[in-house]
């Protein structure tokens, strides 16, 4: 088996993170169990390009119990646990091909090892791996059924492809589930954002200004936990429907050249590109903390900060120290890379259980159904969605009510109104 990682004397420690994480996520275990018995992917290679993390190894897990040849790549530089990733080399079999703190061309080496094992699907987290393969692997594309996206800045690529009339394959929005946005997005971004940048900077958020870019379900989520620390929350937007969200829900909003004078720390969750600009981080107070949690480090001009900055020094694992020209200092984190993978764990076992499991679900799908799919972007099936939440509510010991048959004639009925 070829495998790139950093160290496989990792791998006992990693099979315990593994097992933690296990414990907190009970709907993919089901569906683990539910896959040894049926063995709905048998046959099928899955090459998969997410965060190699104690979560997705048991991602990784459950589809090669369904009968999957499964190969794994990072995501993102930054996002590898070496541990994990070395137990899932030793412990299951499955070849990875991932170091936290590659380079650029390790990265994309990487993306096309596991584009070598030939996939008949898929997985990806920010469409890497789908770019890639339609780039510069353009005669593999026939064989592809389908694929699976993760992340809001995947689905925008993939559907701007889709536009394009070039993508050769139909993918489901795994990021477009209920059951992933609403969870993971919200509470899964919330908290570990907030995780990372208190872990790598000890700061206290009580009585800081903190500003959100983006008021998306990732957004909503950061600014929801800052507030709820003691912050003073501002969010920045382009969209007048979530501005003004963010306005009812008790948040300041202002553009981001107003905002970068009052905050002590930013956060970018746009999946757009340099919307903290040189220019913004000039405005800003002496020590102000800039971050980023969306998938892409171009969020924030982190090229233009280097040119700029007139001292440049690492003081902590995780914070660098730009000294700009008006002598102000700016501490970046985590290089810009988003922010709760790179300086933190990533999202709670618990919030990617759901996540991870409608990426099961719909690869299940994917290999039995691609062929009846057009070439574009899909929504994962709603009773797949539904099924996810059944699990969950069931796993946390929840009941819930069913309709009468009564209620459900009401329901589809035109004729009954006032009485």
């Amino acid at each position: 088996m070829q495998f790139h990682i950093r160290d496989e004397a990792l791998a006992d420690e990693g099979l315990k993170q593994i097992e933690w994480a296990d414990w907190q996520m009970p709907v993919l275990r089901q569906i683990r169990e539910r896959f040894e018995r049926e063995k709905p992917l048998q046959g099928i290679r899955i090459g998969a390009c997410l965060h190699v993390t104690k979560e997705t190894a048991n991602l990784m897990r459950t589809l090669m119990a369904g009968g999957a040849q499964v190969a794994l790549c990072a995501s993102n530089p930054l996002s590898t646990q070496d541990d994990v990733a070395a137990a899932l080399v030793k412990h299951f079999g499955v070849p990875v091909f991932a170091i936290r703190g590659e380079d650029t061309e390790t990265y994309y080496r990487h993306i096309h090892a596991v584009l070598d094992t030939q996939p008949d699907i898929t997985m990806d987290d920010g469409a890497d791996l789908v770019s890639t393969l339609h780039k510069e692997r353009q005669e593999q594309l026939s064989r592809v059924r389908g694929g699976t996206e993760e992340t809001t800045t995947g689905v925008i690529r993939l559907r701007s492809m889709a536009r394009d009339g070039v993508l050769a394959y139909p993918i489901i929005a795994v990021n477009d589930a209920y059951t992933k946005f609403l969870f993971d997005n919200r509470y899964g971004t919330g908290q570990s954002a907030i995780d990372g940048i208190l872990r790598a900077t000890n700061f206290l958020l009580a009585g800081a200004t903190v500003v959100v870019a983006g008021y998306g379900w990732c957004g909503r989520g950061i600014a929801l936990r800052a507030k709820g620390m003691g912050a003073r929350v501002i969010v920045t937007e382009v969209n007048p429907l979530r501005a003004l969200e963010a306005v009812m829900d008790g948040f300041e909003v202002m553009p981001m050249a107003e905002a970068a004078e009052k905050g002590d720390v930013f956060v970018t969750a746009t999946g757009d590109v340099r919307v903290i600009t040189v220019d913004h981080m000039l405005r800003m107070k002496d020590g102000a903390i800039v971050c980023n949690a969306g998938h892409f480090d171009v969020e924030v001009d982190v090229r233009g900060l280097r040119q700029v900055a007139t001292h440049v020094r690492r003081l902590r694992p995780y914070v660098d120290e730009f000294t700009l020209p008006n002598g102000k200092r700016i501490f970046l984190l985590a290089e810009g890379r988003l922010v709760n993978l790179a300086a933190a764990e990533g999202h709670p076992a618990a919030v990617m259980d759901m996540s991870f499991a409608n990426q099961a679900l719909s690869v299940a799908y994917l290999a039995h159904h691609a062929h009846e799919l057009s070439k574009d972007v899909h929504p994962v099936p709603r009773e797949l969605d539904e099924e996810v939440a059944r699990l969950k509510l069931a796993s946390m010991g929840i009941r819930i009510d069913t309709l009468t048959p009564e209620q459900q004639r009401y329901l589809s009925s035109w004729e009954e109104g006032t009485e």
